[in-house]
C-alpha cells in the first residue's frame, strides 16, 4: 500500500463542528477548545463564520471569539505560526473579516465556497454560480491586500443532496478556476457523505494527474454512512497530504433549531437524524494515521483528552471510538509512542 509518510491536519471543530449543534456553545468553551487544539500542535484552525448571524446564531460571537483567542494568555507567543480561518461566503462577511484584520484580531485566512450543483450553491450563497465567481474575482485581491489568505472550497463533488448525481470532472474544473483567480488553496468537500472510497480514489487521482500539488488541496469528508475513514484511506492512497476533521466527528449542516428557537440555518436537514451524522472523527483519524506510521506532528494523547472534554461540553457521547477506547496499548501494537 502506497501512502504519504507525513501529512498536515487542520481542525475545524469550533466552526464546522459546533455549527451543527442545536445549542449555542458558550464562547468561553469555544475559546478553551481552540486553545487546547493549538497546544496539541495544530497549525490550522477554522473558528467561525463572519456572515449574518440572524439565521445562524451559533456565530453571533464571531468578533468576541476571535478577540479572545488573539488575546489568550495561554496562547501568548504560540499563534505566530498558526493560521486562523473564518468562513466568509458573501461580500459583507469578507468586509467584516478585512476590517477585523485591520483592527488586529481578524482571521489569517477566509473561506469562500462554490458547489458544482447550481441548486446547492444558490441555497448556500443566495446567488448563481456565475455571480459568485465574479464576486470571488473581485474580493480575493482585496483580501490579499489586507494580508488575508483565501481558501476556495468546492462542494457536491460526489453528489448533491438536492439535485442528485454530479460530475467529478466539474469539480476538477472548479478547483483549477479557484487557483487561476488567486485562491491560496482549495478544499475538496464531501459535505453530505455522498463519497464512496472507490470514487474518492478516482477523484483525487484525477486531481493529482491534472494539478499535482497536494499541499494546496485539502481533503474534507463527512461520515453519514460509516465510510469516513475508508475515504481518508482512499485519499491517502491517491497521494493526498492535507486533511481536516472535527473532534468527536461532530459537525455539518448548520442547525435550524438553536437553544430552543427555530432558525433558518441553511434550510431543512439533508438527513434523518442530525445526531447520527457529522465529519470524520479527528481522534480516530490521527490514531489510525499514527498506527500506520504517518507523521502528523500532533500530540495525540492531548487530542483524545480534549475530545473527552468536548463530550462534556455538549453533554453526550460523540462519534469517536478512540475517545472511549483510547489508543492501542503499546504491548499490543508493538509501537513505541
Amino acid at each position: 500500500m502506497n501512502y504519504p509518510k507525513k501529512v498536515v491536519i487542520g481542525d475545524i471543530t469550533v466552526r464546522d463542528g459546533f455549527q451543527h449543534e442545536e445549542i449555542f456553545v458558550p464562547t468561553p468553551a469555544k475559546v478553551w477548545v481552540a486553545e487546547e487544539l493549538v497546544l496539541a500542535g495544530f497549525k490550522h484552525l477554522e473558528l467561525t463564520n463572519f456572515g449574518n448571524p440572524k439565521g445562524m446564531p451559533q456565530f453571533k460571537d464571531a468578533d468576541e471569539l476571535m478577540k479572545n483567542i488573539r488575546n489568550s494568555k495561554r496562547l501568548k507567543g504560540k499563534l505566530d505560526d498558526v493560521s486562523l480561518t473564518a468562513v466568509t461566503i458573501r461580500e459583507r462577511a469578507i468586509e467584516r473579516a478585512i476590517q477585523a484584520k485591520k483592527d488586529g484580531y481578524g482571521p489569517d485566512r477566509i473561506l469562500l465556497m462554490v458547489s458544482t450543483s447550481e441548486t446547492h450553491h444558490k441555497t448556500n450563497s443566495g446567488i448563481s454560480l456565475d455571480e459568485y465567481w465574479k464576486m470571488a474575482e473581485e474580493w480575493i485581491p482585496k483580501a490579499h491586500a489586507a494580508g488575508i489568505k483565501v481558501n476556495g472550497t468546492v462542494s457536491t463533488i460526489w453528489g448533491c443532496p438536492l439535485e442528485g448525481p454530479t460530475k467529478m470532472e466539474d469539480a476538477i474544473v472548479f478547483a483549477k478556476r479557484w487557483l487561476d483567480i488567486g485562491a491560496d488553496d482549495v478544499e475538496h468537500a464531501d459535505h453530505d457523505g455522498s463519497a464512496s472510497p472507490d470514487r474518492v480514489f478516482k477523484y483525487y487521482s484525477m486531481l493529482m494527474d491534472q494539478i499535482d500539488n497536494p499541499h494546496k488541496h485539502i481533503v474534507h469528508f463527512h461520515t453519514t454512512r460509516g465510510w469516513g475513514l475508508a475515504n481518508v484511506l482512499a485519499a491517502l492512497q491517491a497521494g493526498m497530504t492535507n486533511y481536516e476533521a472535527t473532534l468527536g466527528g461532530i459537525g455539518g449542516q448548520p442547525a435550524n433549531f438553536v437553544s430552543g428557537v427555530p432558525v433558518s440555518g441553511t434550510g431543512a436537514y439533508y438527513y434523518k437524524d442530525a445526531k447520527d451524522v457529522g465529519l470524520v472523527s479527528m481522534e480516530d483519524m490521527v490514531v489510525m494515521m499514527d498506527e500506520m506510521g504517518i507523521e502528523t506532528n500532533l500530540d495525540i494523547d492531548k487530542i483524545l483528552e480534549t475530545g473527552k472534554m468536548v463530550e462534556r461540553i455538549l453533554g453526550r457521547r460523540l462519534r469517536s471510538e478512540t475517545i472511549n477506547q483510547g489508543r492501542i496499548p503499546k504491548e499490543l501494537s508493538g509501537r513505541d509512542w
